[in-house]
């Protein structure tokens, strides 16, 4: 969480999960279908197959006085240094799984280094929405299966989606940031912290 010159309040979300499993088709359905949300351009780093290099970044607004500065990461192994970069300083992260049985392994590389990164700051100081997205699979892997393989905390909210579609996309998106500006804004952490100062 930051404040800017003109007073408003930024936080950091990142959509985080394996290569290819659908992040940047997220972020590019929120920016150019979802209406009733201000947003700036979409900024995307990729190669010419249209993997993520870097990041991809559009700002949000919740309100006027409230942004959400939305980054996607790349999942390929190689851009780990960089994953670890972009999450510094993060106040919210969608994981997106990959419904595909072929990518059950890097599903659970993807959860198991970000609990790495984070440890049990993830899904308490750190909100987390789980994404089992590409459900229109006709293969796609039992729901109840993957949540257990990611082994985030229990209770850790669940989304299905279809990113091409759009199909639950806004949804969790709109569970992600309420969950920040609850637990960033409104914590009684936060009220007794303003009380003092």
């Amino acid at each position: 969480m930051r404040k800017d010159t003109k007073g408003r309040i930024h936080f950091k979300v990142v959509f985080v999960g394996p290569s290819l499993s659908g992040k940047t088709t997220l972020l590019r359905y929120l920016h150019d279908q979802v209406q009733g949300l201000l947003k700036g351009s979409l900024t995307s780093v990729e190669d010419p197959s249209g993997r993520t290099i870097y990041f991809d970044f559009v700002p949000f607004s919740a309100t006027g006085k409230v942004l959400l500065d939305v980054y996607t990461v790349a999942g390929q192994r190689r851009h780990r240094d960089q994953r670890k970069l972009i999450l510094k300083g993060v106040d919210g992260l969608l994981f997106v799984a990959d419904s595909n049985p072929e990518m059950r392994e890097d599903n659970i590389e993807s959860a198991e280094e970000l609990k790495l990164f984070f440890g049990d700051k993830l899904g308490t100081d750190i909100p987390l929405i789980i994404v089992l997205n590409k459900r229109d699979l006709p293969n796609a892997m039992n729901r109840d299966d993957m949540i257990k393989d990611l082994g985030f905390p229990p209770g850790t909210p669940v989304f299905e989606t279809i990113a091409t579609e759009g199909v639950g996309v806004k949804r969790a998106f709109q569970s992600l940031s309420r969950e920040i500006i609850l637990k960033k804004l409104y914590a009684p952490s936060n009220e007794a912290k303003s009380s003092t100062t």
